[in-house]
């Protein structure tokens, strides 16, 4: 049987790209993100967005333009979209139950933001023994107070890099490579 890839697009939602919360190369990894949905979508794989619905905290809840999906997003209506709660996207959603049940073993991850919903997500699938390929230039986020988005994402490049993996495996992969290989 062959192991079915499912594309993991993380929080890229309006809430989180404001003039006050800029993200690092916001425009190339939107296109970036893009042409691996259209790869997916062309060897008819699974595409999942996921939105943060931060009701509890009044904050990106469902229906509110914060909580929308960025309009430079390519959304497809075959596309899945599920809404989580918490950092990590497996935690009390359906996802781990729509990837068993589209026999999903590989998860290709990109999304915002890197050192916390990307991170937790990436974190949560490897105890869940998924093979997960990280898009090395398709995630973001923005600067923090002791260091510039840019080189959060290069650390957690780094990190997840050197993990050792349960019964899965993690690779991170550029974007070129990632799109070579669906």
């Amino acid at each position: 049987m062959k192991i079915r890839k499912a594309l993991l697009i993380i929080d890229m939602q309006k809430g989180s790209f404001t003039d006050k919360t800029p993200r690092f190369d916001t425009t190339g990894v939107v296109k970036r993100i893009n042409a691996l949905a259209q790869k997916f979508r062309v060897g008819e794989l699974p595409v999942i967005f996921i939105q943060h619905d931060g009701s509890k905290w009044k904050a990106f809840v469902p229906n509110t333009s914060e909580w929308e999906l960025l309009d430079e997003l390519d959304v497809n209506p075959n596309d899945l979209i599920l809404s989580k709660t918490a950092n990590d996207a497996f935690y009390n959603s359906a996802l781990e139950f729509k990837l068993r049940e589209l026999e999903v073993k590989d998860l290709v991850i990109t999304g915002c933001a890197t050192d916390f919903c990307v991170e937790a997500t990436i974190q949560s699938a490897l105890v869940k023994n998924y093979n997960i390929t990280v898009v090395k230039n398709g995630h973001t986020t923005g600067d923090r107070p002791h260091l510039k988005a840019e080189q959060v994402i290069e650390q957690y490049n780094w990190m997840w890099q050197n993990m050792i993996p349960t019964e899965g495996k993690i690779e991170v992969k550029d974007f070129e490579e990632v799109l070579m290989c669906i």
